[in-house]
């Protein structure tokens, strides 16, 4: 017998956990007293009385609970005569509970225990018996009605209970035990109807069969998320449509409503969700494709409209609104009702867009280059750049005048041109000569920070030496001018310079 039952060092337990402060120091008076006790548990003798528990505890903790002490003393106590009764009480609840248990025993799925126990008290097995009888109809019950349902599925209901039939027959399967496939009670089965046939291609063909559901409850679950997703677009891109009041966003709601109508066939046709997307896409699509058309049209027509008005003073943007509007409409396929509709409309805006192309006139190339310039110009602003920036903005002086080269003496607006065209060449000369300034400091600001570098790694061994070549670093940065992005670095390194020169 140990000297600290179970019972009485919980009870100290929780009254400890009271006492103790929640710090550094609390965690160590609790380490001491749960050591003691632990040794306590261990020992063998005479059960500890209230004076000794209170040994254990009171120097460490002095205002341990007195009521606690006494609590823990008695329970620690051996029983008295009288529990004799309940002794004999728990000797026939053992016994009660070893019987079960050896029934329990006998009925464990393993082969090693079960052969011998059917073949000598097969009667041990009764539990067993029940038990495979009421999961092998189970199994074939709810297999049955699983195929039933998940065969011919008209809802989504069908796919939940379907499914739920499913893993009931599965868990009735996996509570057959596999290796008494062939065996018969022919005891049990005297006095009860049996159904079974325990054979093993029974058993392995009615595996196939739940996985084979599985897959199509799966597939049929799975199937019913992209259904509603399709569905949800194609409500939304027809109320986006609506809405629209651009050809721009009328054009927008036709591309979603086109994507969500892929999702409908890209549904597997095997399940449910799949024959009813391809029942309702035939509509959908017609819908799609006459919205499409007339949307088609409709944007040709309102190109057409915007050209006819901008053709005299923006000729180049009324070209490109009439090959927008020629574009649209050769969408249209061949077998469509409103393919002939689309064709003279292409005829006619075909005729306009070879007058515009026939009327364009230098004011086009003048505006053009004006363009291009003002962005050259805005570039230019807020120097330095570097030497890739000023390269592109020379770029685009150099667009504005090719542009401007290319109206000729005859033309009207040759004057004004020549104007233009002296300005810009004079820019482009200016660009040109900050490009080799900015190459040329680049350059000049790398040489020297090599040479700093090498300076700095090699120093010469008189000093008069180090100066000369600081000296003659600072008279390099010098000849970096203002204006350029190396300018400032350079300036920096200057003053380095001098002051290690000093």
């Amino acid at each position: 017998m140990t000297r600290l039952n179970q019972q009485a060092y919980k009870i100290l337990f929780e009254e400890i956990q009271r006492c103790a402060t929640n710090d550094a120091i609390g965690e160590t008076e609790r380490k001491i007293v749960y050591k003691r006790l632990e040794r306590m548990q261990k020992e063998r003798g005479t059960p500890a009385n209230y004076d000794e528990l209170r040994d254990v505890v009171i120097d460490i903790y002095p205002q341990f609970d007195p009521k606690v002490l006494k609590k823990a003393a008695k329970v620690n106590q051996p029983p008295s005569p009288l529990w004799t009764i309940f002794g004999v009480l728990q000797f026939g609840l053992l016994t009660f509970a070893g019987l079960a248990g050896l029934i329990w025993l006998a009925n464990l799925p393993y082969p090693m225990i079960r052969k011998p126990v059917a073949e000598k008290a097969p009667l041990l097995l009764l539990p067993s018996y029940i038990s495979m009888d009421n999961s092998y109809r189970g199994a074939i019950r709810d297999l049955e009605q699983a195929e039933q349902l998940l065969g011919n599925t008209t809802s989504t209901k069908d796919i939940e209970l379907g499914t739920e039939k499913v893993k009931s027959a599965q868990r009735h399967l996996d509570n057959l035990p596999v290796w008494f496939l062939g065996y018969y009670p022919q005891m049990y089965c005297r006095f009860f109807s049996c159904t079974w046939q325990f054979t093993f291609d029974e058993f392995e063909n009615a595996r196939r069969r739940v996985a084979k559901l599985e897959a199509i409850a799966f597939q049929g679950k799975n199937a019913l998320e992209p259904l509603a997703e399709a569905e949800k677009n194609l409500i939304a891109a027809k109320q986006k449509y609506r809405q629209a009041k651009t050809i721009a966003e009328k054009e927008e709601a036709i591309a979603a409503w086109q994507a969500a109508i892929y999702l409908f066939d890209e549904i597997p046709l095997e399940t449910l969700a799949g024959n009813n997307a391809q029942i309702k896409v035939k509509g959908y699509k017609h819908e799609f494709v006459n919205t499409q058309i007339g949307t088609y049209i409709a944007a040709a027509q309102e190109f057409d409209f915007q050209a006819e008005k901008i053709k005299s003073t923006q000729a180049q943007t009324a070209t490109s609104l009439w090959e927008q509007a020629i574009s649209r409409l050769n969408q249209i396929p061949q077998e469509n009702p409103r393919y002939l509709e689309a064709q003279r409309l292409i005829a006619n805006y075909q005729v306009k867009l070879e007058k515009s192309a026939t009327q364009k006139s230098s004011s086009t190339y003048i505006e053009a280059a004006k363009k291009i310039a003002f962005q050259a110009a805005t570039h230019s602003q807020n120097p330095p750049h570097s030497a890739e920036k000023w390269s592109q903005i020379a770029s685009l002086w150099e667009r504005s005048i090719n542009i401007l080269e290319k109206i000729g003496v005859e033309e009207a607006g040759y004057v004004e041109a020549q104007k233009y065209l002296a300005d810009y060449q004079t820019n482009l000369g200016v660009i040109q000569t900050r490009i080799k300034m900015e190459i040329e400091a680049k350059r000049i600001l790398d040489d020297a920070n090599t040479k700093i570098q090498h300076l700095l790694a090699n120093p010469p061994d008189s000093h008069q030496q180090f100066k000369n070549e600081l000296n003659s670093l600072i008279a390099l940065l010098q000849t970096i001018k203002s204006g350029t992005t190396a300018y400032g670095e350079a300036q920096q390194l200057i003053t380095y310079a001098k002051q290690k020169v000093k």
